[in-house]
């Protein structure tokens, strides 16, 4: 499932295309995803100026000129690509719609948007831009791991008391927002903190090494455009490349990064999901 870099890559992609622009014409080509979409979706969406394009954990959030904001969820194998012609911004060949392309926005702009969706994971919802932050999905969220509210102070207190393994309790989307397994992975290996350690028995100095590795693994794999181990595109269709900056994911039996470390990656199975990491230098 796309993590937060990659849905902050989607949405950055969108962006140019939707953000300002108004939906000239909303195609739903099915019922639904996940679930129905809302009644009248498509007439609720045409002719609706894209206000904001903003992203919320793993939510894209598209706040419209109604008043109603439009939460897509990515699902599995959900994609949203940008086609066709956007003065000074970008020309992209309008391509013949494909059997899993089931939502279309066509854009006041020259811009079409696709919402591809092979296993139908994915999720559309129109809700009250105003009561968006008590919408089920979003209402139990954690603060978002580059704001201002996440810090080291915030952190300690989440995951004092907490007697569940580290790798499990910054996967909680009620602890901190958008995290998922592959950055996760990534995280404790770069503060040679194990997976395995319950939280409540990490020092507090050792704490304080997650949020700025939190920082920075983000940010490097935003500017990788994500990781595509499998479904993940970026809008302009072009894969990520963090994958191949991974120290310890998928890297189970090869030799630790760290230097100086003669260990091997490791893998172990904790709540259903496989962890990486390095028993030398991950304690």
């Amino acid at each position: 499932m796309p993590e937060l870099p990659e849905v902050e890559t989607v949405r950055r992609g969108l962006e140019p295309a939707m953000s300002g622009a108004t939906i000239s014409r909303a195609e739903l080509r099915r019922a639904g995803l996940r679930w129905p979409f809302p009644d009248r979706m498509a007439e609720r969406l045409t002719g609706q100026p894209v206000l904001r394009l903003r992203r919320r954990s793993k939510y894209i959030l598209a706040d419209l000129g109604s008043g109603e904001t439009l939460l897509i969820h990515l699902g599995m194998s959900g994609r949203m690509t940008v086609a066709g012609t956007v003065p000074g911004l970008f020309v992209r060949s309008l391509q013949p719609l494909a059997k899993h392309d089931h939502v279309v926005f066509e854009m006041d702009n020259g811009a079409r948007i696709t919402f591809n969706d092979a296993r139908r994971f994915g999720a559309m919802d129109l809700i009250d831009t105003l009561q968006a932050d008590a919408h089920p999905l979003l209402a139990s969220l954690g603060p978002e791991p580059l704001g201002n509210s996440f810090d080291e102070s915030y952190l300690a207190a989440a995951l004092h008391g907490r007697r569940t393994p580290i790798k499990s309790a910054l996967l909680d989307q009620r602890l901190v927002a958008g995290l998922g397994n592959i950055y996760v992975c990534e995280v404790l290996h770069r503060t040679g903190i194990s997976p395995t350690r319950r939280a409540d028995r990490i020092a507090p100095k050792r704490v304080a090494t997650l949020v700025p590795a939190i920082r920075e693994v983000l940010t490097e794999a935003i500017a990788a455009g994500g990781s595509s181990l499998r479904d993940h595109r970026q809008a302009d269709g072009d894969l990520g490349y963090f994958q191949h900056a991974f120290r310890v994911y998928g890297r189970e039996g090869e030799a630790c990064t760290t230097p100086g470390c003669d260990g091997t990656v490791r893998r172990v199975v904790q709540s259903g999901r496989s962890s990486f990491y390095c028993p030398n230098c991950q304690r």
